[in-house]
């Protein structure tokens, strides 16, 4: 038996970054193997873009951010004005998403027109022993997430009151340009 979940990916912050980023997701499960898909249009072009599925560790019903998140009023929704209504980045969708190893260099690049698809099978039992250490839980509980994509070009002109230095990535690397809720399809 596969279980099916998918979101509708809207743009978050376009007024301000000059692009309405869009797509897809879907993730399968089936035995112990998850199939994640996510197609995007119209991000900022030829640049890497993180992307995961954020949530409350709880199993609160997390939902997607708005402008109304805007808590600065800055402008801009930033990754932590997403935590509100959003919880906390859980899994990446990168070159391992069993790993859950959030900070790095090895998510999507979009092309010359801002396109992209990011396809991986993961094994669901590393992906599970590894979500279990971090948040105490093993089930993924994917119809109470939501996705992000995020990432801005350097030139893209943030205040300082834009939050979201990760690492020694900033907040041009984080600031959430996309989300979707993850709904159950089947």
């Amino acid at each position: 038996m596969t279980t099916h979940y998918a979101a509708q990916i809207v743009p978050l912050n376009a007024d301000k970054i000059g692009t309405a980023a869009y797509g897809e997701a879907t993730f399968a499960i089936a035995d112990d193997e998850l199939t994640i898909k996510i197609t995007m249009h119209n991000t900022p072009a030829n640049m890497q873009h993180w992307e995961h599925f954020h949530g409350f560790p709880d199993g609160k019903q997390a939902l997607i951010a708005t402008a109304a998140q805007d808590a600065n009023a800055d402008g801009f929704v930033d990754l932590m004005e997403t935590e509100a209504v959003s919880g906390t980045t859980m899994v990446p969708f990168d070159d391992a998403p069993e790993h859950m190893d959030i900070p790095h260099d090895r998510y999507p690049t979009a092309d010359e027109h801002g396109d992209f698809t990011y396809e991986k099978k993961v094994p669901l039992s590393e992906l599970q022993a590894n979500f279990k250490k971090a948040f105490g839980e093993s089930e993924l509980h994917l119809e109470k997430r939501v996705i992000y994509i995020h990432g801005v070009t350097a030139n893209v002109h943030l205040p300082e009151s834009v939050a979201g230095m990760v690492g020694h990535y900033d907040a041009h690397v984080t600031l959430p340009i996309a989300t979707g809720q993850i709904v159950a399809v089947d």
